[in-house]
């Protein structure tokens, strides 16, 4: 990503007013002072925040899913979510950064193509175009 922008798609800004790519620089200037960018390379960053993402399903691991749906009202619970989440995010935008992938365009990308690949149905079986016939019954996963 070289320069924030999305071609308009959407602004990147998060509540706390940072964007996307402040956020990849401060990142970056980070690792930078620590003489880390040698280590990260496409393979490990990839590994990493596989293994963070990881970490973040660990805390769900064992709940049921109505535990899991009040995680975040536990103090203790929603600082360890905040932080693995934090992780997981700073390892994709380290990974993007590094391959020149910008992860909004890309999302905004995937989503066009997922509404034509998965159209609206109802639950009886009827919506878009009705009937059938279009994304099998189990095949209900935005990000494949």
């Amino acid at each position: 990503m070289s320069d924030g922008s999305t071609g308009g798609e959407t602004t990147g800004k998060g509540e706390a007013g940072h964007d996307v790519a402040a956020l990849q620089r401060r990142l970056a200037e980070f690792a930078a002072a620590r003489d880390w960018q040698p280590f990260h390379t496409p393979k490990n960053l990839a590994a990493a925040l596989s293994v963070e993402a990881s970490e973040l399903l660990e805390i769900f691991q064992w709940l049921t899913p109505e535990q899991a749906e009040r995680v975040m009202d536990e103090p203790e619970s929603a600082h360890r979510v905040a932080d693995e989440v934090a992780d997981v995010l700073a390892y994709l935008l380290q990974f993007c950064e590094v391959l020149g992938v910008d992860p909004l365009v890309a999302l905004a990308a995937k989503i066009d193509r997922n509404e034509v690949r998965f159209p609206v149905r109802r639950r009886d079986g009827g919506g878009v175009g009705g009937g059938a016939e279009g994304a099998e019954a189990g095949d209900r996963h935005s990000s494949e």
